[in-house]
C-alpha cells in the first residue's frame, strides 16, 4: 500500500518538499531499512511502493512505473544485481535506479550492472537522499533543485529492527542450505550495522566468512543464534 494518497498532488516540488509527485519502489526485504527509506521520502514528499523480493518486484513493475527504483542487493530469491541489469537492459520509463547496501565494496557491481547511484547503509540524511534522487529527475522544477540542504535525519522504529531480528531468529532455525546461511548471515550483518549493534555485526560476518572458506562451525550458528535470542528477549523487556 502507498504511504500517501492514490494520486499525487496537484502542486509543484517546493524547496522543502522537492520530490512531490515523485513515486519511489523500494525492493527492501528488512522492515528497518525500509522505514527508513519510507522517512525518508515522507520528508521529501515522494510517495513510496515496496516489494520485499524480486518476485514481487517485478509483479509490481508489471502493472505500474515509479519514477525511482531503489533496490537492496541481497534479496531472499536472489541478488538486486539481476533486476537492476534488467531494468537498465530494458526501458521501463524509470528515471533512477539506484542500488542500496551496507556493504560498500558491491557499489562498483551496482553501477557496472546499470544502477544510476548507490546508497550506502544504514542511510539517515535527508540530504543525502534526495540529492542522490534529484540528479537524475531532470524533470523537477528548478525551485526544487536550489533548494537549501535538509539537515535532518531519520530514525527508524525500534520495532522495526525487532521484526527483523524475529525474522532472523526463525530463518536461523528453518536453514536447510548453505546459500540459505549466506543470506541470512548478510541480512543480518545489515540490520545490525544499521542498527549499531556491532556484536551481532560482527558475529554475523564470522558466519559469512566461515561459509566463504566452506569451513561451517556450528558454534558460530549457534552464537548468532544466542545473539539474535538475547536481543528479542530484551527488547520485550522495554
Amino acid at each position: 500500500m502507498d504511504d500517501l494518497p492514490q494520486f499525487p498532488p496537484l502542486i509543484s516540488p517546493t524547496a522543502q518538499r522537492p520530490l512531490l509527485g515523485v513515486t519511489v519502489l523500494v525492493v527492501e526485504d528488512s522492515r528497518f531499512a525500509c522505514e527508513a527509506l519510507r522517512l525518508l521520502c515522507l520528508k521529501s514528499g515522494a510517495r513510496i511502493r515496496r516489494a520485499d523480493t524480486l518476485a514481487a518486484a517485478r509483479k509490481h513493475l508489471r502493472t505500474y512505473r515509479p519514477s525511482v527504483i531503489i533496490v537492496d542487493l541481497g534479496l531472499p530469491d536472489g541478488s538486486g544485481l539481476d533486476l537492476i541489469r534488467d531494468l537498465h537492459r530494458y526501458d521501463h520509463g524509470i528515471q533512477a535506479i539506484l542500488a542500496t547496501s551496507g556493504d560498500d565494496t558491491l557499489a562498483h557491481a551496482a553501477i557496472s550492472a546499470g544502477a544510476h547511484g548507490f546508497l550506502s547503509k544504514p542511510l539517515t540524511s535527508v540530504a543525502v537522499f534526495q540529492q542522490a534522487v534529484l540528479k537524475h529527475l531532470s524533470a523537477l522544477s528548478t525551485t526544487a533543485r536550489l533548494r537549501a540542504a535538509n539537515p535532518e535525519t531519520v530514525h527508524p522504529d525500534a520495532l522495526a529492527y525487532n521484526d527483523d531480528l524475529r525474522k532472523a531468529a526463525s530463518s536461523l532455525s528453518q536453514i536447510s542450505e548453505a546459500r540459505q546461511l549466506v543470506y541470512l548471515g548478510r541480512f543480518v550483518s545489515g540490520i545490525a550495522r544499521s542498527a549499531g549493534d556491532i556484536d551481532l555485526q560482527t558475529a554475523a560476518e564470522t558466519l559469512l566468512a566461515t561459509q566463504r572458506a566452506r569451513r561451517p562451525n556450528d558454534q558460530i550458528i549457534a552464537r548468532l543464534a544466542s545473539l539474535l535470542k538475547q536481543r528479542i528477549a530484551t527488547r520485550r523487556t522495554v
